[in-house]
């Protein structure tokens, strides 16, 4: 279902219907590998060189392949690296670069609409008179001729990078790399990125290892070639080539330390002692020095409550805004319950400070909706992939940094994990109009000498409600044939300069002198002290 609401400019734009989001599939829990002997260093650096070599040939092949990319391919690809390795570790690294390869084609796709969305724009600017003023939905013309042939120029450049994505796309070819762009362009760059040649190569060469194995139910602990004892015990099944570095039987090497995983270790152990699957990666942090092991596993997909009964005990409406949650609780009438909370968080810095941030600040936001008695919160489905296009926010760059900035994905991701385990339902509600009806309908009658109401506080107000399933303003309408006249037009809400907004009436002592007289001639309105100082009078006088 569809509600067409109606913007400034007259425009209608159809609303989605707010739904439960559907909870996590999939877990991941890490812990350090410590004291680790030289010996242990050394096994684990050369089994992911000797598999990152593999896995680099393998992705390459798979590239040159393109299109033309069968499971016959697939099976003689795997069958070259079970001969350097075993079954297991090539099943694991075949997967690995098909994931990536799929990964690259749908970052292509991406690329190719945003350049068509660029080009969309640039022509119909181009198109427009110079200095001419645009409209709420198109924008207008550029403001100078220089300014204009420096566009033009730029549109002939984003033609021939379409001409070039569209040609990769349609013969299958992408651009990947293993170890990521970003490090590859820090070696260009290693006065910005603080880095030396040697640092720059450890980091390249511990990006580039691939030690990974997928797990496998049946098997002893869940996994035959990374295995983890319920007791933390961790056995690395080595390739044929490294067999000679076993301390173990059957070609396995065990390392000299244990793991715990303090997050969801009951879990964990439950799962290897019944030898169901569990995916293992170890991954070396150059800058720290450390080792680490990540162990994941699907589960069951959170089964979502009803709408209805996510609705039952009220809501609490969030506005996701680029440094903190506005968070309004909301009963289940709609009616905004206590005071506005704010939640910050800081997204400056590094991307592990930057995730810290965004985890803190989730916790006590649903720390405090579970406080609150809801069942439920309500947040903004944010997508801006479509409004990060420097051709549509050219000269407006501080909120091309603003809107590039916020972790959209990320915050879905992580409130949507977050709050299934605190069995907290999420709702999302379509982002239009929120801020602007929030700001018109709810920051006023919020607002009072000992609290004060912020623009983003109201359009949590709005989520809320809209989340609720309740309109955004505060009345409604009655029905057409119980209007005053009939037939005549009346808002849902009338605006605070009407003069026929409904209020209080007047006293009855006022009224009671606007009646017109015999004559049909209305008399002048008195107040109610003169009235009341004649009757006086005359009652002196009788």
């Amino acid at each position: 279902m569809l509600v067409l609401a109606e913007s400034k400019s007259g425009q209608l734009r159809p609303i989605e219907d707010p739904f439960v989001a559907t909870g996590p599939s999939g877990v991941a829990v890490r812990d350090r590998l410590k004291h680790l002997t030289p010996e242990d260093d050394k096994v684990l650096r050369a089994v992911g060189e000797h598999q990152g070599r593999l896995a680099s040939a393998d992705l390459r092949a798979r590239c040159e392949a393109g299109k033309d990319q069968d499971k016959d391919a697939w099976a003689a690809r795997k069958r070259e690296l079970t001969a350097q390795s075993s079954s297991r570790i090539a099943g694991t690294i075949t997967k690995a670069t098909h994931d990536q390869f799929g990964l690259a084609r749908r970052c292509l796709l991406a690329h190719i609409h945003n350049l068509e969305a660029g080009i969309r724009t640039l022509m119909h600017r181009l198109s427009q008179p110079i200095g001419s003023h645009g409209t709420k939905r198109a924008p207008g013309g550029y403001r100078s001729r220089r300014e204009w042939f420096v566009k033009s120029r730029r549109l002939a450049c984003l033609e021939a990078r379409l001409e070039r994505a569209r040609h990769d796309w349609e013969t299958g070819r992408v651009h990947v790399v293993r170890g990521g762009k970003r490090l590859l362009k820090n070696r260009h760059h290693l006065e910005a990125a603080q880095l030396t040649v040697q640092q720059w190569r450890q980091r390249w060469e511990a990006e580039r290892w691939f030690l990974t194995a997928d797990g496998e139910s049946g098997k002893r602990f869940g996994n035959e070639t990374i295995r983890v004892t319920p007791d933390g015990e961790v056995c690395i099944k080595l390739p044929a080539p490294l067999a000679h570095l076993a301390n173990a039987p059957h070609g396995r090497y065990v390392l000299s330390c244990k793991v715990a995983f303090a997050h969801r270790g009951a879990e964990w152990r439950d799962r290897t002692s019944a030898n169901r699957a569990v995916a293992y990666r170890i991954h070396y942090d150059v800058a720290r020095g450390r080792w680490y092991l990540t162990g994941a596993w699907t589960r069951p997909v959170v089964k979502t409550i009803p709408l209805d009964a996510a609705r039952a005990q009220g809501m609490v409406g969030v506005d996701t805004n680029a440094d903190h949650f506005a968070a309004y609780r909301l009963d289940r009438h709609g009616n905004p319950v206590g005071d506005p909370k704010r939640f910050p968080y800081d997204l400056s810095g590094s991307a592990g400070h930057r995730d810290a941030q965004v985890r803190h600040a989730i916790t006590r936001l649903l720390h405090w909706a579970k406080r609150c008695g809801v069942a439920a919160i309500g947040i903004e489905n944010l997508d801006f992939t479509a409004e990060k296009t420097r051709e549509k926010h050219g000269r407006k760059k501080r909120f091309r940094q603003l809107i590039s900035g916020m972790p959209t994905g990320k915050l879905k991701a992580r409130i949507v994990s977050m709050a299934a385990e605190l069995d907290l339902a999420v709702v999302a509600v379509d982002p239009a109009y929120t801020s602007r009806w929030g700001d018109q309908h709810w920051r006023k009658p919020l607002t009072s000498n000992k609290r004060k109401t912020t623009r983003h506080d109201a359009a949590s107000v709005a989520i809320g409600r809209r989340a609720l399933g309740h309109p955004i303003r505060r009345r409604t309408a009655p029905p057409r044939h119980h209007q005053s006249d009939d037939a005549g037009h009346r808002t849902v809400q009338a605006d605070r300069v009407s003069r026929g907004r409904e209020e209080p009436r007047p006293p009855v002592t006022e009224r009671a002198h606007d009646a017109r007289s015999p004559t049909g001639v209305t008399k002048p309105r008195e107040s109610s002290r003169t009235s009341k100082t004649v009757r006086d009078v005359r009652s002196d006088q009788e």
